[in-house]
This record gives C-alpha cells, sequence and structure tokens, in this order.
C-alpha cells in the first residue's frame, strides 16, 4: 500500500483491486484509512455496506484498535491478517555499510532472475494473504513476481550484485516520486543471507534517492517481521505508524472453504 495512501490521503478510500481479482478468482477491493482521517469509522461503514467484493482488504490505523468489535456487526467474516509497519529515514542520514570493491547495485534485471529472487526472498514470508482461506499461497506469490516485474520494466528496481561470480544476491522495487521513494519489495537471497547485504542493498537504494533529490526513504513490513524491522533500525530508519489489516469477506464463500 503506498505511503501517500497512508500519510497524505484526506479521505477514506475504496478501490477494485482487478489483479488481485483474476488472480484469486473472486472479487477484491482495497479500503484505506488515512493516517489522519481521525475515527472515521461512519465513512468505513458505508463503504464496506456499498461493496459488493467478495473479500475487502481493510487497512486502518492500529490506534483504532476498538473498530475490530464493530467490523465483525457489519454482516461479513472478519480476518485479522496481521499488521502492516511503517518506517523512514532522511536520505543522506542513513548508517551505511563501509564499501565493498566486490559489490555492485544496478538497475538491470533480467526476468528469470527477478523471478528466482522473489521466489527465493518471499517463499516463507508470513504475507496478509495467508489470513485468508481464499486465496492460495501459490497465487500470492506469483502476485508478488508479477508486481517485481512490472516494477523492473518500469525501471523501477535495483539488484545486489557480486562481481567476482555475477551472481545477483539481492533486489529492490521501488516507487519513486519527486519527495521520496518507497521500497515496495526487497530482500536478499537465502544462500547469501548473514554476511550483512542487506545493508548495501539499503545504500544503493539510498543513494539513488540523493543522486534523483529526493528527501526520504521508507519501507513497510508485516508486523510480525521483526527481524528485517531491527535490520532498518541499525541503518537508521525510524517508525513512523502501524496499521492494521482486516479481511471482510461474505461468510458464505468461506462455508464453502
Amino acid at each position: 500500500m503506498a505511503w501517500h495512501d497512508v500519510m497524505h490521503a484526506e479521505d477514506v478510500q475504496i478501490h477494485e483491486s482487478p489483479l488481485e481479482s483474476a488472480r484469486f478468482g473472486c472479487s477484491v477491493e482495497r479500503l484505506t484509512v488515512p493516517l489522519d482521517a481521525e475515527d472515521s469509522f461512519i465513512a468505513v461503514r458505508e463503504a464496506v455496506r456499498g461493496s459488493d467484493a467478495d473479500v475487502i482488504v481493510l487497512r486502518y490505523p492500529a490506534q483504532y484498535v476498538a473498530w475490530f468489535a464493530q467490523l465483525i456487526a457489519l454482516g461479513r467474516t472478519a480476518i485479522l491478517a496481521d499488521s502492516l509497519a511503517y518506517w523512514r529515514v532522511r536520505a543522506g542520514e542513513g548508517r551505511a555499510p563501509d564499501p565493498s570493491n566486490n559489490l555492485d547495485t544496478t538497475g538491470i534485471v533480467c526476468p528469470a532472475t527477478t523471478k528466482a529472487l522473489i521466489a527465493d526472498i518471499f517463499a516463507r514470508y508470513g504475507n496478509h494473504y495467508l489470513a485468508n482461506p481464499l486465496f492460495k499461497i501459490g497465487d500470492a506469490l506469483a502476485g508478488y513476481q508479477e508486481w517485481a516485474q512490472r516494477s523492473v520494466d518500469e525501471g523501477r528496481c535495483l539488484a545486489l550484485w557480486e562481481r567476482e561470480v555475477d551472481d545477483a544476491l539481492g533486489l529492490a522495487t521501488l516507487d519513486e516520486t519527486a519527495l521520496r521513494t518507497e521500497i515496495l519489495l526487497a530482500g536478499i537471497a537465502g544462500k547469501a543471507q548473514g554476511r550483512g547485504l542487506y545493508a548495501h542493498l539499503l545504500k544503493g537504494v539510498e543513494d539513488r534517492t540523493l543522486a534523483r533529490g529526493a528527501a526520504e526513504v521508507v519501507i513497510s513490513t508485516q508486523g510480525h517481521n521483526t527481524r528485517v524491522q531491527r535490520a532498518w533500525a541499525r541503518y537508521g530508519f525510524e517508525p513512523v505508524c502501524t496499521l492494521l489489516t482486516v479481511h471482510l469477506v461474505r461468510p458464505t464463500l468461506l462455508a464453502a472453504v
């Protein structure tokens, strides 16, 4: 979910998600409550009641923890699907690792490498889709691969390469605006973990952000993923906010699973 939708949108937003609908074989809509929307449960309630989607993926600020009790009274099955933690660092203030002559970052990645890296990095990632029995694990991973490939095709990515063996060790896909870089998907391949390489990937993103004159780098992950959040903290990222994720599903669909 885009940083702008969380931090700068003025109102509750609901929109169709055609890619997810096609991938999972049921209609999916996304319902987002921005951080500064105050207590806007009435708008959420009306959006839910007016939706014909099979599944509504709702994200709202975690401070509205009492909302869940109201969500279960809206005629849908409410599935708590973890949380989303947002962090940021000002460009140029990250605690970058010492340079390595054997590492390089580039935006040139072939489709086969992209697909293999995403499969490796995210095969065991506990994303919010896994909370919903309507969504298959393999379909969710394929969605990550498609999402990453779109970023690569549009030149919005960085790969971390080991020069000696010409091997791609990690990948970061990006959403870039004039003000910031948002890291969408990022990680290091399993065979290369434990070597401190993730910080080099973050440095590549930070350097690219500085080079185009943007002010900050932002990133998010599922709340349970404390390992990567510790890595962000070491690099200099600071926590910003947490959103709760709830899937609102038509009960008849779950009864058939």
